[in-house]
């Protein structure tokens, strides 16, 4: 009697929405309690994100009764990888454009300070960059979350999957059926 396969991007897709929540907490705590947005702390991010994905693909591996290919775990991971990218990305735009649109002024200001600090450029120019940081720091925001999650997603992935692989021994009791 043959089970029915796990289906991976069920798993992978509720480990990633459990990693969007871990990430709105995250920024909020971070936006409140840490003063300096360019501090080192913010990638502590990646702590729950590399634990979901090997959740991800441990759930996956007891769903299928223990075993797991590589590519199977690797499909998982990566599935939830992508789609955490895709859920953060919503996330990040809808929090900079919308929930907390100072965070943007904030980036938009430091990068003028840091562009009159290193000189050569006028102040046209600096206001132009300015604005264009103002107006489309949600969308490469977005972006960027999405490829940086794919990004660590596919070599944390590789990683999960090759530590849980456990692959189900050939079962020679079992009557195979004849070649013609």
């Amino acid at each position: 009697m043959t089970t029915a396969k796990p289906n991976p991007t069920k798993v992978a897709t509720k480990w990633a929405m459990i990693n969007l929540l871990a990430g709105i907490v995250l920024t909020y705590v971070f936006q409140y309690l840490v003063p300096d947005s360019n501090s080192p702390i913010r990638y502590l991010t990646l702590i729950p994100f590399i634990a979901f994905l090997f959740l991800t693909q441990k759930e996956f591996k007891e769903q299928n009764e223990g075993y797991l290919t590589f590519g199977e775990g690797f499909s998982a991971g990566f599935r939830f990888a992508i789609f955490a990218g895709l859920l953060s990305a919503v996330f990040i735009y809808i929090y900079l454009a919308i929930l907390s649109p100072d965070v943007m002024v904030k980036a938009a200001e430091q990068a003028r300070a840091q562009l009159e600090a290193k000189g050569g450029m006028s102040s046209d120019q600096i206001d132009n960059a300015v604005s264009m940081t103002k107006k489309l720091g949600p969308v490469f925001g977005a972006f960027g979350a999405a490829i940086f999650d794919a990004v660590i997603g596919l070599v944390v992935a590789l990683v999960g999957a090759s530590i849980l692989k456990n692959i189900k021994p050939v079962d020679l009791s079992e009557p195979s059926e004849p070649t013609v």
